[in-house]
């Protein structure tokens, strides 16, 4: 890595899903911290955690290294429907819809419905009681098919440089049109406000708020009475070529976006919009830090200390004094979900949560009491890295988290599953168990954290009903024993890609999400023109090309063509393979349709090793999909493998 290499880049860029689906990382059982004192990697080797290192995570943890554990406390009950525990002090159950109910100390009642509700104890505190269906829903059609895209790469004749929402809903409409029922967008969360600007889709300032840069300008309300719109577009696609500038896409669109909030009549007036305000939780808080951060040009860990803590004086009287600034970043948010919300009623939209988020933004400002403090989640020593990964990304305590009554886990599922059908839930695994590395250590010094896995799963299965909304687990790397079996109980779909699975398509989980490949991982026309392997030598990675031969000569057998084929009868018939697989959705790339030779994303590189991660538009432009001969014959691979799979055929 380059020590160039800011920060806000680090995590996903290093994050890998090439990690693939090995089974493995058996650990000892936690302690009273959940913090485990010994486990084994992917390569089988057993580590015993230093007594030093577990002092440094409980203190990162607010605790005392000499205590058994956190405080004896239990905020929260969470039962499944019809459970009947006894809660020894309970006097009365205040259901979230209002209604009082005495209680006798004995077993709760029977008919307690779905939802979030209060327990009062004799002594007049309350208890959290969140009752769950224990399974998330299903997807409503079994044995879809759909497209996996990344949105900033798809450009229209009327984007800004960049891929937009309005391109989302045409993609959606166009998706719907081939009969495809499922498009696979990657996070569209913000990022702080700030140039330069971070390009990683996974490492972003909120996983609860969406990002402006995604707007089409022009279909704001008001849009059409300001003056200068098309020379502020045409500047933004001039910054374009063959890499998505988003500085300068972005500052075109602010200076749009202001201008319409200045000029407008009624802009930040209409009755929807004060609801919304409303509606969201955080929203102001949001809107507060974003004008924080554009006054002070940073993220908030090195903000002065009167700004460091979201609940004081000073925050407050900042946030007055920039009210105006303040509405201006709620009303993007508004626009942003207006937008996405269209989109979403084409097609069933398949969201990404990444598994966490900037230390120096949003989230982490605003839930900085419940975070471990310099704690960064990553992986142990696998194969992609023989020394671990740190993701930089920082880690929720477990037991303040359950102090906080799961607020902000139950926030970040209802932002993520807004306007959306579906949602990826990036390293899934993260909800069974997260390695830590302490406060500047490297991965080898970390060891894992157990989370409160059972209630954490029940009240994603809680929100996936209420969200009207099917859940997908991204659950490549190392995987312990019965964590599959565990998700196939609740319902969440796990995900198979064709680049780590020996098994015949035919044998496939029913219960999973399956693909050829990933952003992290090479495209089709990359293994088979040997671009890929080119590209890694290039950048110093130096692989030995036995595993993209053994690709190349595996896609020449799924595929039925020898592998002197040209490179789209391969792309066609890999996917005619894959879509005959027993798996509820199937997904096919845009850039493998398209014949694209780069990675979406390079692991391990930064952006002045590789400045195309993140920023390779697609080679052609919307419009011209619909007549794109690969393209169409992708199409009918996938319709054709679809039915295959309904027939029992393959």
């Amino acid at each position: 890595m380059s020590d160039e290499q800011p920060e806000q880049e680090r995590p996903a860029e290093q994050r890998s899903e090439e990690g693939g689906r090995h089974r493995g990382g058996r650990a000892a059982p936690p302690d009273g911290w959940g913090i485990v004192p010994g486990y084994e990697d992917a390569f089988g080797t057993w580590t015993d955690v230093s007594r030093a290192t577990r002092e440094r995570l409980v203190a990162a943890m607010g605790g005392d290294p000499a205590a058994d554990g956190p405080p004896d406390e239990d905020p929260v009950l969470v039962i499944r429907v019809g459970d009947r525990p006894e809660v020894p002090g309970a006097v009365r159950l205040h259901r979230e819809d209002g209604e009082v109910a005495a209680l006798d100390g004995g077993p709760l009642p029977a008919d307690i419905p779905l939802g979030y509700h209060d327990l009062e104890l004799a002594d007049g505190t309350r208890r959290r009681l969140i009752v769950s269906p224990g399974q998330a829903l299903l997807p409503a059609e079994d044995g879809s098919w759909g497209w996996a895209a990344q949105l900033y790469a798809v450009w229209s004749q009327g984007s800004w440089g960049i891929g937009d929402l309005a391109d989302l809903w045409q993609l959606a409409r166009w998706s719907t049109s081939v009969g495809a029922g499922t498009l696979l967008i990657n996070p569209l969360n913000a990022v702080t406000p700030i140039t330069p600007r971070g390009t990683s889709p996974y490492y972003p300032t909120s996983r609860r708020f969406l990002d402006p840069l995604y707007l089409r300008v022009e279909q704001i309300p008001g849009a059409q009475t300001v003056a200068g719109l098309a020379a502020l577009g045409d500047q933004a696609r001039a910054a374009g070529g063959d890499r998505i500038d988003r500085d300068a896409v972005y500052a075109a669109k602010l200076a749009a976006l202001e201008a319409i909030w200045s000029t407008a009549d009624g802009v930040g007036q209409e009755s929807d919009f004060l609801a919304y305000l409303q509606q969201r939780e955080d929203l102001e808080a949001f809107g507060t830090y974003c004008t924080l951060a554009e006054q002070l040009g940073t993220g908030w860990s090195d903000w002065p200390e009167g700004f460091s803590h979201p609940d004081s004086a000073e925050v407050a009287r900042f946030a007055k004094e920039h009210a105006d600034r303040v509405r201006f970043h709620c009303w993007l948010q508004w626009q942003c979900e207006t937008q996405l919300a269209r989109a979403g009623e084409e097609i069933a939209l398949l969201g990404d949560l990444p598994i966490g988020a900037d230390p120096d933004g949003f989230d982490a400002w605003v839930w900085q009491d419940v975070l471990a403090t310099g704690v960064t989640v990553g992986a142990p020593p696998d194969q992609l890295g023989p020394h671990g990964q740190n993701w930089m990304l920082p880690a929720f305590v477990p037991w303040k988290l359950r102090a906080a009554r799961y607020e902000p886990f139950i926030a970040l599922l209802r932002a993520a599953m807004r306007s959306v059908s579906g949602l990826r839930i990036d390293h899934v695994l993260g909800l069974f168990r997260l390695f830590w590395i302490p406060p500047g250590a490297t991965a080898t010094e970390g060891t894992y954290v157990r989370m409160p896995t059972d209630e954490l799963l029940d009240i994603l299965a809680l929100e996936s009903h209420r969200n009207d909304c099917f859940v997908v687990g991204e659950d490549l790397g190392t995987v312990e024993e019965g964590v599959r079996d565990e998700l196939d109980a609740r319902d969440i779909l796990r995900y198979q890609v064709w680049w780590f699975e020996q098994d015949p398509v035919a044998t496939w989980s029913p219960k999973a999400l399956a693909s050829v490949s990933t952003h992290d991982l090479p495209t089709i026309a990359g293994i088979w023109t040997g671009r890929d392997l080119e590209e890694l030598r290039t950048l110093g990675q130096g692989p030995d090309g036995s595993w993209h031969a053994e690709l190349r000569s595996r896609i020449a057998a799924a595929a039925d063509v020898s592998e002197e084929a040209p490179v789209d009868a391969a792309i066609v018939g890999l996917h005619r393979e894959v879509a005959s697989a027993p798996n509820r959705i199937v997904v096919a790339q845009l850039d493998d349709a398209l014949g694209v030779e780069r990675r979406i994303n390079v692991p391990g590189t930064d952006r002045s090793e590789r400045p195309a991660n993140w920023s390779q538009p697609l080679p052609v432009a919307l419009e011209a999909l619909a007549v794109h001969a690969t393209v169409d014959a992708v199409t009918a691979a996938m319709v054709a493998g679809r039915a295959a799979r309904a027939g029992g055929g393959s």
